[in-house]
């Protein structure tokens, strides 16, 4: 018995937004007793646009289209600034379709085989910057993090007005993420990017799978700009995928998509009691920049969105916050785990080095966003 329960503590470790959430969730049927409101409080159209979205990118992951682009990419690059330019604005344009989360799932190892032999510090560099990248870069568009996904289809923003939002704080970290660099990185000759003789390998794609899985995409995007059910295009795509592709399906997190059917109940049943949903509109409309910011250090920013929607009398305001609010802790973009992880696997990696690198970075970055969006993009973002 024992041996279940060590292995029930370290799936609950694993896995501890869902754990908590989930516990939250419980302890919320006592004040509110389940009905048929709990079904109506679920979002069920970013549910399906989610999976269709991680099912379709694991399926182009499993083709090996974004490592490929990286070799392709980085064959002909000379100098090491212009190597780190590559590696960190890979994730930062990529994220913008794919998320951040596979954006540095793909790239970070990528970025980890080139630089192997060089000094900690520098590859430590490199990953920090990959991260601000995905998770900057992976604001512009709806479908760059599960927060946009879910802002963009309960706010009712059209594509256009949505990346207009985003677009000021996008270009803003990417000419900082470009001056870093240019600062840092001396513009010396490298040896470390992959050469034709070196990654032929890498340029072998199934070229029927990767087609199937583009018109897989382009029906992705259209549930998402709503040309389509979003329940028609997630049917499409689960039956081509258990039919032709399990090892995708596999790959999808079916654990994210519990914990946001825990949060869309959780959420509606602390709606639904009036004295804390009057307390917490109180406290949240009018500061929705500041509390996605804020929220997101502590609980990451996909659960601050969820939490804080139901309270928040601005979308934009929110969208923007935690956005912004994926950047400074380890914990504010739970995508920033993925690479702390892969960069743990190392040899003689430094852990309190690699956190105090991150840390530094990614508060300067924050608050630069910060300054940014009260002085630049209209006043005080509260």
């Amino acid at each position: 018995m024992s041996s279940y329960l060590k292995k029930a503590a370290a799936w609950a470790k694993k896995e501890i937004i869902f754990t908590v959430i989930f516990c939250l969730t419980v302890l919320s049927l006592w004040f509110v007793p389940p009905s048929t409101a709990y079904v109506s409080n679920i979002n069920f159209d970013t549910l399906f646009i989610l999976f269709s979205l991680m099912t379709v990118v694991a399926g182009f992951s499993s083709c090996g289209i974004f490592t490929c682009l990286g070799a392709l990419v980085c064959k002909s690059v000379k100098t090491e600034r212009t190597l780190a330019v590559v590696l960190v604005f890979l994730c930062f344009f990529t994220a913008m379709l794919i998320t951040n989360d596979v954006a540095l799932l793909t790239f970070v190892p990528f970025a980890i085989t080139l630089l192997r032999k060089e000094k900690q510090e520098y590859l430590v560099f490199v990953i920090v910057l990959q991260t601000i990248a995905a998770n900057t870069g992976s604001m512009l568009t709806p479908i760059g993090n599960p927060q946009n996904l879910f802002l963009f289809s309960q706010e009712g923003f059209s594509l256009g007005s949505f990346i207009m939002t985003m677009l000021p704080l996008t270009v803003c970290s990417g000419l900082l993420l470009a001056a870093v660099i240019f600062i840092f990185v001396p513009n010396t000759a490298t040896e470390n990017a992959p050469t034709g003789r070196a990654t032929p390998a890498a340029f072998s794609i199934p070229v029927k799978r990767a087609s199937v899985y583009t018109v897989l995409f382009i029906l992705s995007l259209s549930a998402v700009v709503h040309v389509i059910p979003s329940y028609a295009a997630a049917v499409v795509i689960f039956v081509y995928a258990f039919i032709f592709d399990r090892e995708s399906l596999a790959r999808v997190d079916f654990m994210l998509l519990l914990t946001f059917v825990c949060f869309f109940i959780f959420t509606g049943n602390i709606a639904a009691i009036e004295s804390v949903r009057n307390f917490l509109q109180a406290k949240i409309q009018g500061a929705e920049f500041w509390a996605g910011v804020a929220v997101s250090q502590i609980i990451s920013n996909v659960p601050a969105t969820l939490m804080l929607h139901p309270f928040s009398g601005s979308g934009r305001e929110l969208l923007l916050g935690v956005n912004t609010g994926g950047l400074g802790t380890l914990v504010a973009s739970l995508a920033s785990l993925i690479s702390f992880k892969l960069y743990m696997k190392t040899p003689q990696a430094r852990p309190l080095y690699f956190l105090g690198v991150f840390t530094l970075f990614n508060v300067v970055f924050m608050v630069l966003m910060i300054l940014f969006k009260c002085f630049i993009m209209g006043g005080s973002p509260g």
